[in-house]
C-alpha cells in the first residue's frame, strides 16, 4: 500500500472483518459528530447499526499510513458527499468501559469467522471526536458498510445510541457552545444569504436559550462578519427583513483570532 494511501473498506464486511487489520490502526477509530440546522432545529447525522437495533455516529478507523485529521476528513465526506468543510477535533474519548463486544463476537461467530479475544475489532478502542458543521440541503446522507442507513435526528429527540455515543454528541456541543464565546459560527449551516433571524436560530438551539433580538442583530452587526443585502420582499404588509451573508474573508480572519469580544 503506498504511504498516505487508505484503501476503501472492502464491500465485502465478511473480508473487511478479516483483514481488516493489515490496513488500519488497531485500538484508534475516528468519530464525526455532524450538525445540520433545518426547520430551526439543530440535528446530527447518525447511522444505524447493520446487527442491533441501534444509531451511531459517522465513524471509522485510521490506516496504518494515514493522518489523523484526514482519516475524519475521508468519514466526513463519504457520509455527506462533500469536501472541505470545517472539521474540527475536540476531544478523545477512552474510557476503559466504552466498548461492547457482545453483538460483534456474536456478528463474527456468524459470519464463521471464529474470533478469538484477540480479533482486531475486539481490542479496545481509543476514540478521536471530531464535528462539523454543514448546510442541511447539500448533504447526501450515505451509510456505511456497516449500517443500513444515514439520517438526521433532532438534538432533542435522540435514539438509543451506541456506546458512548451519547456523551460524544454531548461534548461536542459543549465545545460548541464554549467556542460561541469567542469564534463566529454559521458559515457552513446556513445558505449563502439568509435573514438574521435564521442565524439567531442557531446561536439559541446551540446555547438552548433565547436571545433578544435587538441585542443580538447589533452585537452580530459590530463583529463586521456581516455583508447587507437587499430586502427580503414577501408581499406582505409587514416591514420586510434584510438578508445578510458572511464576508468570507472577514469571517475566516474571525475565526482563527477570535472576535475581539465575547458573544
Amino acid at each position: 500500500m503506498a504511504k498516505g494511501k487508505t484503501p476503501a473498506v472492502s464491500t465485502s464486511l465478511k473480508e473487511f472483518l478479516r483483514t481488516g487489520h493489515r490496513h488500519f490502526l488497531r485500538s484508534l477509530s475516528v468519530d464525526n459528530v455532524i450538525f445540520g440546522f433545518h426547520e430551526n432545529q439543530l440535528k446530527v447525522l447518525l447511522l444505524h447499526t447493520t446487527f442491533g437495533n441501534q444509531w451511531g455516529l459517522p465513524g471509522g478507523f485510521v490506516g496504518i499510513d494515514e493522518p489523523l485529521d484526514k482519516a475524519a476528513a475521508r468519514v466526513l465526506r463519504d457520509r455527506t458527499g462533500l469536501n472541505d468543510l470545517y472539521l474540527q477535533q475536540f476531544h478523545t474519548f477512552g474510557q476503559t468501559e466504552r466498548r461492547d463486544n457482545k453483538v460483534l463476537s456474536k456478528v463474527l461467530k456468524d459470519l464463521n469467522l471464529n474470533p478469538g479475544k484477540d480479533h482486531w475489532t475486539l481490542q479496545r478502542f481509543v476514540t478521536v471526536g471530531y464535528f462539523a458543521l454543514v448546510e442541511y440541503a447539500k448533504v447526501n446522507p450515505q451509510p456505511d458498510d456497516l449500517s443500513t442507513t444515514c439520517t438526521w435526528h433532532d438534538l432533542d429527540n435522540l435514539p438509543t445510541l451506541l456506546m458512548d455515543h451519547g456523551d460524544i454528541i454531548n461534548k461536542a456541543l459543549e465545545e460548541l457552545r464554549i467556542r460561541l464565546k469567542y469564534q463566529p459560527i454559521g458559515y457552513n449551516l446556513l445558505p449563502r444569504e439568509f435573514p438574521m433571524k435564521d442565524l439567531q436560530s442557531i446561536y439559541e438551539t446551540v446555547l438552548g436559550r433565547k436571545l433578544d433580538r435587538a441585542n443580538f442583530n447589533r452585537k452580530m452587526v459590530g463583529y463586521d462578519i456581516l455583508d447587507k443585502k437587499k430586502k427580503l420582499f414577501t408581499g406582505g404588509s409587514h416591514k420586510a427583513p434584510y438578508l445578510y451573508s458572511f464576508n468570507k474573508k472577514k469571517y475566516f480572519k474571525a475565526l482563527e483570532n477570535g472576535l475581539g469580544s465575547d458573544f
